[in-house]
Parts: C-alpha cells; sequence; structure tokens
C-alpha cells in the first residue's frame, strides 16, 4: 500500500489530466460570439390577443379587406421604331387631322342695328343735360409779327364763347396791322345752338372794321369738330346791297410729340359781288394756307414758329396788281398761342 504523499500526487495528476480533456472540447477562440449573444436573447413577446368577442363587425367596413397583390413595378413603353413600319398596308383614313385655325373669332360680333346706333348716339337734349351751369372760354389763336414785304407787321385771330354746353355766345374776330395802321379788321357776335356732340349753329353779325369804311353782315354758319379731329368753319354772309360772302376755315392739330404740335391752317373766301372800294371781286377771292409748330411750355402758353402763304384769284387779283401789289405772297410768322 503505498504511503500518503504518493497517493496525494497521483491525485492531483489525475485532476490535472482532466481539466486538461474538459479545456481541449471547449475551444472558445473559435466560436462565433455573436450567434451566441443572438441565441441567448430572450424571445419576443407575443402580440397581446385581441378579443373579438367584445367588437361590433356590423359597424365595420369588411370591403377593403382580403388578399391584396403587391403593385407592380411601374413601366414605362419603349419608343416605337417607326423606321420598321409598312405604312402601304395601313389604313390612314380613320386617322384624325387637326382643323387648321380660322381667322374668324368662335363668337362673331353681331352686326350694329339702329337701335344700337340710336342708343350711342342719343339726343342732343339728353346728351348734355348733365351740364346746364355757366362756362366760358378764350383762345387768342394766333398773335404773331409777320415778316411782311413792306416791313413788319402784326396780325392776330381770336374766339371766345361764354354759355353751357348747348347755348353760346361766340365772339371771333381776325386782323392785320402794317406800319403802325389797321389794314383790315372784323368782329363777329353769334348765338350758337348745339345740335350734336361735335357741332354747333350759329347766327348773328359780323362787322369789318377795315378797309375803307365799315360795314356790316347778317351771318349764318356751322361749326364744329369733322371726323378725323379736323375743326371746321363754314360762315355765309349777307350785306348792304345784295352783297353776298362765304368764309370756309379748316385746321388740324398734328402731335408730334406731348407739347410739339403742328397746326396746318387753310381759310378760303368767296363773294358775289365786286367790291371796288375793297378791292374785292366776284367769286373765289383769295386762298390763305398757314403751317405752324408750336411748344406748349404750359397747355395755356405755347409759342410758335410758321409760315404763311396766301393767293388773289379772279378780279380781286386785278384789283391788287392795279394797286402795285402782289397776288401772291409768303410770308414767315412768329408769335404765341393762349388760352384760359
Amino acid at each position: 500500500m503505498p504511503s500518503l504523499p504518493y497517493r496525494t500526487l497521483a491525485l492531483s495528476l489525475g485532476l490535472a489530466l482532466a481539466g486538461a480533456a474538459q479545456a481541449q472540447g471547449h475551444d472558445h477562440s473559435k466560436m462565433d460570439h455573436a450567434a451566441h449573444q443572438a441565441a441567448q436573447k430572450p424571445p419576443a413577446k407575443p402580440a397581446a390577443a385581441v378579443d373579438h368577442s367584445t367588437m361590433d363587425h356590423s359597424k365595420m367596413d369588411h370591403a377593403g379587406m382580403g388578399d391584396t397583390k403587391p403593385a407592380a413595378p411601374e413601366t414605362k413603353p419603349a419608343p416605337m421604331d417607326h423606321s420598321q413600319m409598312d405604312h402601304s398596308q395601313m389604313d390612314h383614313s380613320r386617322m384624325t387631322q387637326a382643323k387648321p385655325a380660322t381667322s374668324e373669332p368662335r363668337e362673331p360680333i353681331p352686326q350694329p342695328t339702329d337701335a344700337d346706333r340710336a342708343a350711342a348716339f342719343a339726343p342732343i337734349s339728353l346728351h348734355m343735360q348733365h351740364a346746364p351751369e355757366f362756362n366760358h372760354y378764350v383762345l387768342i389763336n394766333r398773335l404773331e409779327a409777320v415778316d411782311a414785304e413792306h416791313g413788319n407787321a402784326q396780325a392776330w385771330e381770336g374766339q371766345a364763347w361764354f354759355g353751357n354746353d348747348t347755348d353760346r355766345l361766340w365772339l371771333r374776330s381776325e386782323g392785320e396791322r402794317e406800319d403802325g395802321r389797321v389794314e383790315s379788321a372784323n368782329l363777329e357776335a353769334l348765338y350758337g345752338r348745339a345740335i350734336s356732340p361735335w357741332w354747333d349753329v350759329v347766327v348773328g353779325a359780323k362787322h369789318d372794321l377795315r378797309p375803307e369804311h365799315g360795314q356790316t353782315w347778317a351771318a349764318f354758319g356751322v361749326q364744329g369738330m369733322a371726323p378725323y379731329k379736323f375743326e371746321v368753319a363754314a360762315t355765309a354772309y349777307i350785306g348792304e346791297a345784295g352783297r353776298t360772302a362765304l368764309n370756309f376755315e379748316a385746321e388740324y392739330e398734328l402731335l408730334l410729340t406731348n407739347r410739339l404740335i403742328l397746326q396746318p391752317l387753310i381759310e378760303v373766301d368767296l363773294y358775289g359781288r365786286d367790291d371796288p372800294q375793297r378791292g374785292i371781286g366776284a367769286g373765289l377771292s383769295t386762298v390763305e394756307a398757314g403751317l405752324r409748330l408750336r411748344y406748349e411750355v404750359t397747355r395755356q402758353f405755347a409759342p410758335y414758329l410758321g409760315v404763311t402763304w396766301e393767293r388773289a384769284f379772279g378780279d380781286t387779283a386785278d384789283y391788287r396788281r392795279a394797286a402795285g401789289e402782289d397776288n401772291n405772297d409768303a410770308q414767315l410768322v412768329a408769335g404765341v398761342r393762349v388760352w384760359f
């Protein structure tokens, strides 16, 4: 029987061999710790059970319940290769063609009727009854210096009215002065009655102050704005001893800019009988044309430069030649235009 020390040594050797064998069976260097940890996670708790016994199925919409198919991926159609198509075998008669756009509107404007015209151009008594108050207007259309043949001269032409839009008193005057002496001058006083929004009928009297002794005429005519904004005045006169005369005047304002305005003018005089004392012949007597360019410093005040041309005809030209005057004359003018 061996002694105690040997028995203790043998027991220690046996325990050491048993520990080495166990260590060799569990090699932790070759273990997957991630998988081991995942395996060690506790299982997920099951969802709480739904108690269907307490639910009111009569109020639930079961139409949308069922097996839902996954949405198919959206695909774009492949472009067609027309180069490989045989168009000769295709029926093009059923293909629709776009209608060309027409120049006429879809809803043409109807033609105006007589009722439409009557509504647009109401009687003058109804058209202007909104402005019965008294007004006035004074215009000195020409106040100018003239480069005359025998020196400097002056000329004027103006008009004024007082009243309302339908009834007015018109005053008109024009004349010339040369070498400190008035060569011609007249004054007209007329009653004007509006017969349309653009035209007045006038009747009254005219008095010639010069030349020679004075003469009075009865006057009547029309004045206003013609189409295309031509200002027109036509007046007939009946004087002493059965003398008659007719004056026609037209002018136009062409706006070159907002302030620079070109104003052409033409005036024609005709007489029924010869008047040797005044150097006037029967028929077409004189024609005067003018062209004035003004600049409106203000709307009420505008200086201007221009040129005028006058020619005498018939017996009037003969009287002028007999007096040593030209029957054809062109002049430079400069003046101002004022209204208030």
